[in-house]
């Protein structure tokens, strides 16, 4: 099957978010990735059964690595249902990986996945090299965010 001009594109499907990434860090750069899957973890992930909030990638020796993103186990797995926390690779070409290395290696700087998707049916992961905020960087996103609000507020009145 061909991708003509007339026909649709697909939509990535979001089926995990980290939310609190964006509020917590600065994004720098993002990356698409693919994720490594075992069978059970699939069907997991398509019921919407996993959880980035304390995910982080990290790169050991060329290869980067999903680490504490949980996924739960299958309801309908039997005995070679997955571990819910083990250690995922994530599938970059070489140059995005030593692009990766260079920019980790500066202080402060943190790999964070943003979401899991499916895209034409395979996982995908949003990866963001990024670095932590500080209190008073976080009031005034809120701050910004609320003054957004009332002023869409006032439009529509």
């Amino acid at each position: 099957m061909s991708n003509s001009g007339g026909e649709k594109r697909e939509t990535p499907r979001i089926v995990v978010q980290n939310r609190k990434a964006r509020h917590e860090y600065h994004v720098l750069e993002t990356w698409e990735a693919g994720l490594v899957l075992q069978g059970t973890e699939v069907k997991s992930l398509r019921e919407g059964k996993g959880n980035l909030q304390d995910a982080y990638a990290r790169v050991d020796r060329g290869e980067v690595w999903l680490y504490n993103m949980h996924i739960s186990p299958y309801e309908q797995g039997n005995r070679f249902n997955h571990d819910p926390l083990r250690p995922r690779k994530l599938l970059l070409h070489s140059r995005q990986i030593r692009k990766l290395i260079g920019q980790v290696e500066k202080a402060g700087l943190t790999l964070v996945p943003l979401d899991v998707h499916f895209s034409h049916g395979i996982a995908k992961v949003n990866l963001a090299l990024v670095r932590g905020k500080q209190l008073h960087d976080k009031r005034e996103d809120l701050k910004k965010r609320d003054a957004e609000r009332e002023m869409q507020r006032a439009w529509k009145e």
